[in-house]
């Protein structure tokens, strides 16, 4: 599968915007005030975003929830009919542009939507590739135990399991052989 550049920065956003909402009631929200908003933007290089409100952080909070049910769908036909209310619910207007020194490329929200419309259209038909080329399985959860974060298996034979293998999987696997070496030494 073909993932250009702007599908892959897409990908990425949704991914860490997915990753900012809390995992239970005790963990704090990642996006817990509009300056967490305004450094998100700015982190994604997200073009065409005006001053950023209150409004606009709810917005965004609630296409967080929509995205994260995306990740969680059982099926494509589910994952498919969730990314169509989103893109639609955003106003999809494809266009090309060349900006900020990258080449030609397509962003689908309209001219002047808020940055909710704006990653609703951009990041859900980021999804929406991975749908089309029956590569949505490749849009996954963390398998640790004590994570859930949200991930894209970019991997060539689709086995990754670990949102970072440097962190929950090596944890994971010290945890195996640790118990491993307990169990042999009785």
């Amino acid at each position: 599968m073909l993932i250009t550049h702007d599908t892959r920065c897409a990908l990425d956003t949704v991914v860490d915007l997915v990753n900012t909402a809390p995992e239970d009631d005790t963990a704090p929200d990642g996006l817990p005030d509009v300056a967490a908003l305004e450094d998100f933007v700015r982190k994604h290089e997200i073009s065409d975003v005006g001053v950023l409100s209150e409004f606009d952080l709810s917005a965004v909070r609630r296409i967080r929830g929509r995205f994260a049910g995306i990740f969680a769908a059982p099926d494509s036909r589910t994952a498919a009919g969730m990314i169509n209310e989103l893109v639609a619910a955003a106003g999809t207007t494809p266009r090309l542009t060349d900006h900020d020194g990258y080449d030609w490329h397509v962003h689908y929200f309209a001219p002047g939507a808020s940055v909710a419309d704006h990653l609703a259209a951009d990041c859900g038909m980021a999804l929406a590739f991975f749908v089309v080329g029956g590569e949505r399985e490749r849009l996954r959860r963390c398998e640790a135990p004590d994570c859930r974060r949200a991930f894209v298996d970019l991997s060539r034979n689709r086995s990754r399991r670990y949102c970072d293998s440097r962190t929950c999987g090596n944890r994971l696997h010290v945890a195996a052989y640790r118990a491993r070496r307990k169990e042999a030494a009785g």
